[in-house]
């Protein structure tokens, strides 16, 4: 009997044997003038899923499979990406929910090829470092900002500062003299890209979502800086307090001055399901609310949602308290506008930004108002931000409640 020689054999095996299916993918998602890369792992039977931005791991908790479509929805945010697989390539949209409409882009997706821009001329100059920022919108509005990048070979991940908060994990490499950065995080969709000038000067364009662009100029200067955090926001002359009632997530109104908070430190804290830097900082204050809560604490947040209709943003707000475990109160306030918003507020100048946290003592009184958040991406700025809110936060606990705060009417 004749023998089939080994490595005909070994072939015919291999023959039978089915290729595994890939479970990390290149995402592109197409916006009008720039192509969003970001990473994505998906487990080949559907049971798990997240997005890659650099370090950044973003979790998709609600994930549907049905043959070759997987739906992906980020219940927070209330977006969603639905994909179908065709032979090794993903096929797909993504839909962004804003205030009063829907933004839709193609999104296109191949087995991870190890890098997220493509491939190009190798890095001719290093961006690591801090650097002053100015954006500019299509309407000539103007923006500081700064912008904090570490390059590693052609490797590039960073994050910009801007005074209403942190553009969050960006991800990405250095071709030649041109920066590409991007991040996608289940609500942000954001592609930076620049080029290095001959006085070693940043310029280049930012896009977000089908609908913004800006140009941006960069410097490089490690005493860049942004206006105070503290100073943006603040009551007008005559108010030492706040005075709101919102219904919560049951419809049931509440008040700062119900006998819940008197004699309590409060935090009362402008936020949105629709925004990434706001859910950074609920997610800390949850955690700082669960460590020091019986130290006679009490924290609000008011949602400004893309919803008008009450059950729909209270239930964008339950998604919130899920994700999150909030034990405090969540109220509807109104409409994700920042010029509403500051309607609901008569006693605050303006509100500047989602998310603005206002410190309130045991007498009811505001003593400080804080605009933005500076979330993990940005590394060193968000333990600061921890250390400087921790050390507040011990004086005002550690202060006397007035007599008149803990009596009522």
């Amino acid at each position: 009997m004749r023998r089939l020689p080994l490595y005909l054999l070994l072939l015919g095996l291999a023959a039978c044997v089915q290729e595994p299916e890939a479970t990390d993918w290149r995402l592109s998602i197409q916006l009008p003038q720039a192509e969003l890369p970001v990473g994505l792992h998906l487990a080949a039977d559907g049971s798990e899923a997240w997005l890659v931005n650099g370090r950044e791991k973003v979790p998709i908790p609600d994930i549907r499979h049905a043959g070759d479509t997987w739906t992906l929805h980020f219940p927070t945010f209330d977006n969603t990406l639905v994909l179908e697989r065709k032979r090794d390539a993903l096929h797909g949209t993504l839909t962004l929910v804003k205030l009063g409409y829907e933004q839709v882009m193609e999104v296109q997706g191949a087995p991870n090829p190890g890098f997220r821009f493509p491939p190009g001329e190798p890095p001719g100059a290093d961006v690591t470092g801090r650097w002053q920022v100015e954006f500019t919108d299509d309407e000539g509005k103007r923006t500081p900002a700064v912008g904090e990048f570490d390059q590693q070979g052609s490797q590039l991940t960073g994050t910009f500062l801007t005074p209403t908060g942190d553009y969050r994990f960006l991800a990405g490499e250095m071709r030649g003299n041109v920066l590409h950065l991007s991040t996608f995080d289940g609500a942000h969709a954001f592609v930076f890209m620049a080029t290095v000038q001959a006085g070693g000067e940043l310029a280049g364009d930012y896009w977000s979502g089908t609908r913004w662009h800006e140009t941006w100029v960069a410097r490089r200067n490690y005493d860049a800086k942004l206006p105070d955090a503290y100073s943006l926001t603040y009551l007008k002359k005559g108010y030492t307090g706040l005075e709101f009632s919102f219904p919560d997530l049951d419809g049931k109104p509440v008040s700062l001055g119900d006998a819940k908070y008197r004699g309590k430190v409060v935090l009362v804290n402008l936020s949105g399901t629709w925004c990434p830097n706001c859910a950074d900082e609920v997610d800390f204050l949850s955690r700082y609310y669960r460590e020091n809560h019986q130290r006679g604490l009490e924290i609000i947040t008011l949602l400004y949602e893309h919803y008008g209709e009450f059950d729909l943003a209270a239930r964008q707000g339950r998604a919130l308290v899920k994700k999150y475990h909030i034990a405090f109160d969540v109220l509807v306030a109104g409409l994700s506008d920042k010029a509403q918003a500051s309607e609901t507020l008569p006693m605050l100048n303006r509100v500047v930004a989602f998310p603005t946290l206002i410190f309130v003592d045991r007498r009811g009184q505001v003593r400080r108002i804080h605009t933005g958040f500076n979330g993990p991406g940005t590394g060193e700025h968000y333990e600061q931000f921890k250390r400087e809110f921790r050390a507040e936060m011990d004086s005002l606990l550690a202060e006397p409640a007035d007599a008149a705060a803990d009596t009522g009417p």
